[in-house]
């Protein structure tokens, strides 16, 4: 059986790195005694699969992973009771909020996961920071440069760019800006679409808030292609 986790990555674990966080839950996995299935071969691995890597210092609300339960070694009745289990032996900051089961045949988080929204906390006061978002919505091109298999390359992210939209944080004073940007065919970091335009903005906070699946009619959540276990509604939809 193959398990669909939501999760966050909120505080002081938000410093870990996408390799430390695999660990984490290699770890919790164990520790709470979940039976997993195991890859072939000289060194067997267990099968767990993480979606798109989280810049390091960053926070979410909407991290995914998959991995396979043997479900041989695990009854059926006690299922509903893993989001409860694990966050016993999760680190603070790390909380499950929601679970599916997803079908033997389904395509990777990281090959489904279309765009995701970033909450963007930025410097500039904000009228510097409306006026580059109206430069940004209006410009018909964006040429940056960026760096791929250690050359650099120019691209335009425009087409990389979905949504914008300017707040205004009402604690720390500071804009922020809440911008949908494409993962597919490359990903678009926050990093690079604060340099799109001059002058560029400076992060102060960064929070992923969704990650969506475009299907060609409209845009579902990862959890959404999973099947609803009957005895864990809570935690089937987000």
């Amino acid at each position: 059986m193959i398990l669909r986790l939501q999760t966050t990555k909120v505080g002081k674990i938000r410093f870990a790195s996408h390799r430390d966080i695999a660990k984490v839950w290699e770890r919790s996995l164990r520790r709470a005694e979940i039976p997993l299935v195991y890859s072939e071969g000289f060194s067997p691995r267990p099968k767990i699969a993480f979606g798109l890597a989280l810049p390091t210092g960053a926070e979410s609300e909407c991290e995914y992973l998959d991995f396979h339960l043997d479900d041989q070694k695990y009854e059926t009745s006690n299922i509903s009771s893993i989001p409860e289990v694990l966050t016993k032996v999760l680190p603070e900051g790390i909380a499950i909020t929601g679970m599916v089961k997803m079908q033997s045949k389904y395509i990777s988080l990281q090959q489904s996961v279309t765009s995701t929204v970033w909450e963007i906390q930025v410097k500039e006061n904000i009228e510097v920071v409306n006026k580059w978002v109206n430069l940004v919505l209006n410009s018909k091109e964006l040429i940056v440069e960026r760096t791929r298999k250690g050359k650099k390359v120019v691209d335009d992210i425009r087409p990389y760019i979905r949504e914008i939209e300017l707040l205004e944080s009402t604690l720390m004073k500071r804009p922020i800006i809440q911008a949908e940007l494409k993962t597919q065919p490359r990903s678009l970091r926050p990093s690079e679409f604060l340099t799109s335009a001059e002058p560029n903005l400076t992060m102060v906070k960064l929070r992923r808030l969704k990650q969506f699946i475009d299907t060609g009619d409209n845009q579902i959540d990862p959890l959404d292609l999973g099947d609803c276990l009957d005895f864990d509604l809570e935690l089937c939809s987000p």
